[in-house]
């Protein structure tokens, strides 16, 4: 059974660079990785357009599975049940499958994943497939997205070493804001142009690709080595990874502050009747709904881009309380354009979970980083499903700019305990990191 995870991330020397004083070496100095340097990585560049091809297909499922159910059934009740069936399979399922990228080679795990998810998108593209059939299509393509997106997050420092894992998962989330923001916009325009069906033909190729890229351009590597000779159940993996995350203290502060989002994010799920309440226009609701990923954005960038890597870790607790606390202005009930401003600014702050995914991701030994990578997305998924149908639940008793208030007075809180652990945990991670950067320099 894997023991809980040193508090230093993994992979070799994060922070490279030395400086010299009149011949004297001194502390070796943390240097930021570029855009370019992590471009330059054939194997990243695989990888990455593997994502955006993933991301881009499944913003055009939903929207194609929306129009389609509701064309077929002309039920809203049925259209809803399809669209939750994307929640409810990781948050099922996450924590069992992402285990598989732990006993065998990750690359194989994707692939295996792609192809299955294409004849899976390829059966939901067939005209007149009966309703309960295109739900458990839709169940199994959305199931297998869990242990794809482990394996890759697993195989991901082996490919970016140091600091440019830092900023390729910054490039990833950058990625994965803009497909959300810009999906339902050309999501609906490829739906219109081509019909549902042959969107989600579009979407079966889209996996294909994905697939075809990551056996041509991905090294093989082996599975990770076990310290048992018999291989787990899949039970026994799961349960390996709860004990993994929640025996280090560490761990479990990191993994917390990504279970944060279940504060930021309810406010998404009521858009609609915010805006509905504030008098505004079908178009208000989405500039609404993209004003969170917009500040997302811009935050990955800047910190991926300007912040040094300690910097990423110090401004964390921070960043994690403006998450959440422009949303208590809500209970004031300002105008549509401060409510943009202050959802904008509360997505900048949601940037932490940049800092916090990669320090969680490079803290894992590299034999239990799936699982425990698949139990902070599923944990994450299950807050913020959760956190949308409680906050739906009381916005038809008091009102929505009043649970947007309450999820920000309930964030800020479990925020600011966090950050006040975070500051011990947080001096020994960033000494941790210096003394293996000078054991680095040193040897060289």
């Amino acid at each position: 059974m894997p023991q809980s995870a040193a508090p230093v991330p993994e992979p070799g020397p994060p922070y490279l660079g030395e400086q010299q004083d009149g011949g004297r070496h001194r502390r070796p100095v943390e240097r930021q990785a570029s855009y370019r340097e992590v471009f330059a990585i054939g194997e990243f560049r695989a990888l990455w357009f593997a994502q955006l091809l993933s991301s881009a297909g499944d913003q055009f499922a939903q929207v194609a599975i929306a129009i389609l159910v509701y064309e077929r059934t002309g039920s809203p009740f049925l259209t809803g049940l399809a669209y939750a069936l994307t929640y409810l399979p990781p948050i099922i399922g996450g924590p069992l499958l992402s285990g598989l990228a732990d006993l065998f080679p990750r690359r194989r795990i994707m692939i295996v994943c792609d192809l299955i998810r294409a004849v899976l998108v390829a059966g939901m593209a067939v005209p007149k497939v009966p309703f309960v059939v295109l739900c458990v299509l839709l169940f199994g393509t959305v199931l297998l997205g869990a242990p794809f997106s482990s394996a890759r997050s697993a195989l991901l420092p082996d490919v970016l070493p140091g600091d440019k894992f830092v900023v390729g998962s910054s490039i990833g989330n950058i990625t994965f804001q803009a497909s959300q923001i810009l999906g339902f916009v050309a999501g609906a325009a490829v739906v219109t142009a081509l019909n549902p069906s042959r969107t989600l033909a579009l979407d079966a190729a889209s996996f294909l690709l994905s697939a075809l890229i990551v056996v041509n351009r991905v090294k093989r590597r082996p599975a990770p080595p076990r310290e048992h000779p018999e291989r787990p159940s899949l039970w026994e993996v799961a349960r390996d990874g709860a004990v993994l995350v929640f025996r280090s203290p560490l761990l479990r502060s990191l993994v917390l502050f990504g279970w944060l989002a279940g504060f930021y994010i309810l406010p998404e799920g009521l858009a609609a009747p915010y805006v509905h309440a504030l008098g505004g226009t079908t178009l208000d609701v989405g500039l609404l709904m993209a004003a969170m990923p917009v500040g997302t954005v811009i935050g990955a960038f800047v910190l991926g881009r300007l912040a040094t890597p300690p910097t990423r870790l110090r401004l964390m607790g921070w960043l994690a309380m403006m998450a959440c606390a422009p949303l208590i202005v809500s209970a004031a009930r300002p105008p549509l354009w401060a409510v943009l401003a202050l959802w904008t600014l509360s997505g900048f702050g949601s940037s932490f979970q940049l800092g916090a995914a990669t320090a969680f991701v490079q803290s894992v030994p590299d034999t239990g980083r799936a699982r425990a990578f698949g139990l902070a997305q599923s944990g994450l998924l299950a807050a913020q499903g959760l956190g949308i149908l409680a906050g739906g639940a009381a916005a038809q008793a008091i009102g929505p700019q009043l649970v947007v208030a309450l999820s920000g007075l309930l964030g800020l809180t479990s925020a600011t305990m966090l950050a006040m652990g975070w500051t011990h945990r947080r001096s020994e991670l960033i000494a941790g990191l210096r003394a293996r950067s000078e054991a680095a320099a040193a040897s060289n």
